[in-house]
C-alpha cells in the first residue's frame, strides 16, 4: 500500500464535513455505497470529498488486489493506462501504478479515530512507510484486517454493493464517484 512522495507537503482540506456523507463509486463492476466517518476521520473525508467533488478519481484504475486481503485504488499514474497494462502491473507514462498521489499529502488519523476498524467492506487509506503520507489512494477490506488498525487510518464502510467489491480486481475502472449526503 505504500507510494512514495515524501516531499509533498502536508495538506488541510478545504471541505467542510456535514457528518452523513456518502461516497458512491461507479465502477466498471457496479456500484458501490459507503457511508463516511466524518466524525472519526475528518481531515480524511474532507480530502475524499475534494478529491471525489473534482473529478479527480474518475478514470482512475484498481491497481492492487490482494486476494482476501484488499482491492487498492486512487493512484493518477493509471490514469491513461489501459485496463489491461495496469492488470499486468505495468509502467505508464505517468509511472508505476501504485507510486502517484494528489501533489501532497494528508496528516494520519488511525491514533485519534474512535471508529479506526479494519471490517469487511472498510474504506481506508493508503500510505508510505510515513504515517502522514496518505493522499488519494484508498483501500476497501476483503474480510476484517485489524492488524493495520495501527496504522492506517478508516473513513467509512460500505453499506451498499460488497458483493461488487469481492469482484474488483487489478484494472477495474472508476468510473466516477460522487458524494451524496444521507436520508435523515
Amino acid at each position: 500500500m505504500a507510494f512514495g512522495f515524501y516531499q509533498d507537503p502536508l495538506y488541510t482540506p478545504e471541505y467542510q464535513v456535514i457528518g452523513d456523507e456518502v461516497a458512491v463509486l461507479d465502477t466498471s463492476k457496479g456500484v458501490v455505497r459507503v457511508t463516511l466517518d466524518g466524525a472519526g476521520a475528518p481531515i480524511h473525508v474532507a480530502n475524499f470529498c475534494e478529491l471525489a467533488g473534482s473529478g479527480f478519481y474518475d478514470g482512475l484504475k484498481f491497481h492492487r488486489y490482494v486476494p482476501g486481503f484488499v482491492i487498492q485504488g486512487g493512484c493518477p499514474n493509471t490514469r491513461d493506462m489501459s485496463p489491461e497494462d495496469v492488470a499486468r502491473g505495468g509502467m505508464g507514462p505517468d509511472g508505476r501504478p501504485g507510486t502517484g498521489g494528489p501533489g501532497y499529502r494528508i496528516h494520519e488519523e488511525f491514533s485519534s479515530n474512535p471508529n479506526n476498524s479494519h471490517e469487511d467492506g472498510a474504506l481506508a487509506m493508503a500510505r508510505s512507510a510515513d504515517p502522514n503520507s496518505a493522499g488519494s489512494q484508498f483501500y476497501f477490506c476483503l474480510g476484517p484486517q485489524h492488524g493495520l488498525d495501527s496504522g492506517y487510518t478508516v473513513f467509512g464502510q460500505t453499506v451498499e454493493g460488497m458483493d461488487v467489491i469481492s469482484q474488483l480486481r487489478a484494472g477495474d475502472v472508476i468510473n466516477s464517484i460522487r458524494i451524496e449526503h444521507a436520508q435523515a
